[in-house]
């Protein structure tokens, strides 16, 4: 990997600029005068009249009364000034800026950003010498990498100029030894708005802030540490939100009060040298980071990326032991600490949950090559803001949730740090999960507070699930498709294997199970398994007979391919392809339909045990209500799992060696038309058993409003437009074997239109789906034209689909249907019958 600036353009910045040398070689060369010298010479130089020199003798800058960190350069605090003293010998050395949030303010909560522990931006910088008494900081980009065998990339740096985003005056110079080291003062330019040290322009549209008030802005502490420099500031924005609706839909004006942050800024001295990196692969889920190799496609450029994860190998002395297969200690292991601050009590489930990594770490022949420790409380030198000390953050905040970040080099994808982010409130969250899930076949879920113990082991599960992340593992959303439903209710394979082989997945908790399987919390709670083992043996095998990662593509090929035959359940599913059922979040096993099934008898079970199960004394039923609406969110995950499966694409990552396995395939039309038949069955017959009238009558809520909303979103997402050109495609590519179109609507007309097909008259429930229905079907139809009469430009070329004219199509056979069923009818149904004809009618009219 060639670096970005050529080594002819490093040696001449490093060339010193003030001072002459003589070119006669004859002549008896001089003792160079030192830095301090020259400045000497030149306030002397402007009595003669020559040019005065900016710089000032070293100790007038950088005074006795200067506070010194010593990191990986000096930081000097001389009354309200902060000092950068940056030694000559890291001029072209990259550091990695990264910013994130601390503390937000306290109406974030609707922002695309602004929660604690969020990441808002980073850079990659480089200082050097600039001409006269300047120093330049540069923005260093490493979307393009090469290792130039075809001279293309030095080619094409040789044509462009890494931007320089900031210049200093030098203020003072000082030699050490062989050294020399500038001195820049760093303070006016950290305090106001600049993308280095704060928001980037990106991430301000996404918290809705503007211009940065300076007087309401300030630098809090700034702290040097060997490896890293850390900077806290306090910054505070005018806002730049919109005018939102108001009371009776009126527009309330936008707020003007300003918002203030914390912010916290890492800047990482980055290795010399960057670590061998592993090439990402589809089929393996790691994050990874992207750039342009010019080399790998001699006739263009090819799109690839790195893998993200620690650099672990053997001692020197333990490298043949290692290539036997022993298992070894690696040079530096990863040590998550746990945060000083965080409640005793959990302290010991967050070190499991990152020790349970360390079976997986043995796959890839390591062991103690991940370690979870408590914080010292008697080390003056240790810091949680120190880069060499990887954390889990306890927030004392009533956010429900927990996230793992990790800092890594973009050149190699080298995760150097990390401080996984756990807020206290996220025990709410799993207290709602657990209850709605698992409080059917666990009496110990039955209350309105869970015991330490219980609440201590869903602690664990979530720090293991965001350790995996700081790891570099992604969610697999398809693990739990490879485990077929039935094994989730064999109480001896559940216990043994988990009920998902990846705890990256979002499997949650086993909701299949029932009652009478007996299944114990080894069989409920989502662990390490097969898959995440697999991973980590993946990226992090050391491979020292592969020279570059490039050499190691052959093997880690042919590695995933014999993986996937011995065992379907290292496959990966990619959370980002929501066209794929097999790939959802918090669903389970590999039918859908069987899997909702058992879990609705579940939520039929808790429903009548809500108020016994939330029961407090002297409380009102806010427990009772949130449970209410957590069986009604987990029904509604069901019926999504379900819906999934209808014009579903099966995607499968492949290389050319896999021949057997097709890339894109369609789902079967047997699994649709279950799915349907689920669908039909389970929510568009009404679903009576969440209508509870004494627990409205106790908390207030309105199951008809709640029902008719869950019918509706659904019923619009099977009759959309997307979901009709899949079904189009499907029928392109497989013809009568294509579950399509008309078939959909027939058998939905088994449920929603059962009225004209001899069943009793439509209620308020039915009435309000069949109104919803032809509400869907209109919205489908080609827009109107303009009032010119030709059809905007945007319009005009939208890619074609059949969709408007299907639906177009079934509405004039359903109007038919609604004027005979009207003629039959009277009183409110007779007059629910001829308003659908009037709608129709009016659509048609208005889009002629």
């Amino acid at each position: 990997m060639k670096k970005i600036v050529s080594s002819l353009m490093i040696l001449t910045l490093l060339i010193p600029t003030i001072g002459a040398q003589s070119t006669d070689i004859f002549k008896k060369k001089k003792k160079k005068k030192g830095k301090t010298e020259q400045v000497a010479k030149a306030n002397t130089d402007s009595l003669a009249g020559k040019p005065k020199s900016s710089l000032q003798p070293y100790g007038r800058v950088i005074t006795g009364k200067a506070k010194t960190m010593n990191g990986f350069l000096k930081v000097h605090y001389v009354g309200d000034r902060y000092y950068f003293e940056i030694a000559d010998s890291l001029f072209g050395r990259d550091m990695l800026i990264v910013n994130r949030i601390v503390k937000a303010p306290v109406d974030n909560q609707k922002r695309k950003v602004g929660y604690p522990g969020d990441f808002i931006s980073d850079q990659v910088i480089r200082f050097e010498k600039g001409p006269g008494d300047k120093l330049f900081v540069r923005e260093i980009s490493y979307i393009e990498h090469s290792s130039d065998t075809l001279g293309l990339y030095q080619a094409v740096m040789n044509s462009n100029v890494q931007p320089v985003i900031a210049t200093f005056p030098l203020k003072t110079v000082r030699e050490e030894g062989k050294t020399t080291n500038y001195v820049i003062d760093m303070t006016d330019y950290i305090r106001r708005d600049n993308e280095m040290f704060s928001f980037s322009n990106r991430a301000k549209n996404g918290a809705e802030i503007g211009n940065m008030i300076d007087d309401a802005s300030y630098i809090d502490t700034l702290k040097a540490f060997p490896r890293n420099i850390e900077v806290r500031t306090v910054r505070t924005f005018q806002r730049r939100r919109a005018a939102s609706p108001g009371i009776a839909g009126m527009m309330a004006p936008a707020s003007t009060t300003p918002v203030t942050y914390e912010l916290n800024s890492s800047m990482l001295l980055l290795s010399k040298e960057p670590m061998k990196p592993r090439l990402f692969d589809s089929r393996v889920g790691y994050f990874a980071v992207g750039y342009k190799d010019f080399d790998a496609n001699p006739h263009g450029v090819k799109a690839k990326a790195n893998i993200t994860r620690w650099k672990l190998e053997p001692k020197d002395e333990d490298v043949e032991k290692y290539l036997r297969g022993e298992l070894v200690e690696p040079k530096n292991p990863i040590v998550i600490y746990i945060d000083p601050n965080t409640p005793k009590k959990w302290v010991p489930y967050l070190l499991q949950g990152v020790n349970d990594w360390q079976a997986a770490f043995e796959k890839a022949g390591f062991k103690n090559a991940i370690i979870g420790k408590e914080a010292p409380t008697d080390d003056p030198t240790w810091s949680l803001e120190d880069a060499r000390h990887s954390a889990i953050v306890y927030k004392p905040s009533d956010i429900p949730n927990a996230s793992g970040p990790h800092v890594h080099d973009p050149r190699s994808g080298e995760i150097l740090e990390t401080h996984i982010n756990w807020y206290h409130n996220v025990m709410s969250l799993l207290y709602n999960w657990y209850i709605v899930q698992a409080a059917a076949v666990d009496p110990e879920a039955r209350k309105p507070m869970f015991d330490d113990k219980l609440m201590g082991e869903l602690i664990r599960f979530v720090s293991s699930h965001e350790v995996g992340h700081t790891l570099g593992l992604r969610h697999n959303f398809g693990s739990s498709h490879t485990v077929p439903v039935e094994k989730l209710r064999d109480k001896a394979w559940v216990e043994a294997n988990g009920h998902t082989p990846s705890i990256m997945d979002y499997a949650r908790f086993n909701y299949v199970a029932q009652p009478e399987d007996g299944i114990s919390h080894a069989g409920i709670f989502p662990r390490i398994g097969l898959y995440d083992k697999w991973a980590i043996e993946w990226g992090y095998r050391w491979m020292p007979q592969y020279a570059t990662a490039d050499a190691e593509t052959a093997y880690m090929n042919k590695w995933i391919i014999e993986k996937l035959k011995e065992d379907n359940r290292y496959t990966f599913g990619t959370e980002s392809d929501r066209n794929d059922p097999r790939n959802q979040s918090e669903d389970l096993g590999n039918d859908a339909m069987l899997a909702s099934t058992y879990g609705i008898k579940n939520l039929k079970r808790i429903m009548p045990e809500i108020m016994n199960w939330t029961y407090e004394p002297n409380e009102g039923y806010e427990k009772a209500y949130a449970l209410y609406q957590n069986v009604v969110g987990q029904f509604n995950l069901y019926t999504g799992h379900v819906l999934t499966n209808v014009a579903g694409i099966y995607r499968n990552p492949i290389s050319v060696e896999q021949t057997e396995t097709k890339a894109i395939e369609y789902v079967p039309k047997e699994i649709q038309k279950r799915a349907i038949a689920f669908l039909n069955k389970e929510l568009f017959t009404t679903p009576t058993w969440l209508a509870d009238s004494k627990l409205a009558e106790r908390t207030g809520v309105n199951y008809f409003t709640v029902i008719n909303r869950l019918q509706a979103s659904r019923l619009q997402q099977l009759l959309s437009q997307g979901t009709l050109d899949k079904m189009t495609a499907n029928e392109l590519v497989n013809g009568s074997k294509a579950y399509t179109a008309v078939e959909l609507f027939a058998d939905l007309k088994k449920s929603i239109w059962s009225d004209m097909l001899g069943g009793k008259r439509p209620d308020v429930y039915q009435r309000g789906l069949q109104k919803t229905y032809v509400n869907a079907l209109i919205s489908l139809l080609d827009k109107p034209k303009s009032s010119s009469g030709v059809r905007s430009v945007a319009s005009a070329f939208e890619a074609p689909s059949d969709a408007p004219a299907i639906a177009r199509g079934h509405l004039i056979e359903l109007r038919r249907g609604l004027a005979g069923m009207a003629a039959a009818s009277s009183g409110v149904v007779r007059s629910h019958y001829q308003n659908l004809q009037a709608l129709i009618s009016a659509a048609f009219d208005e889009r002629k």
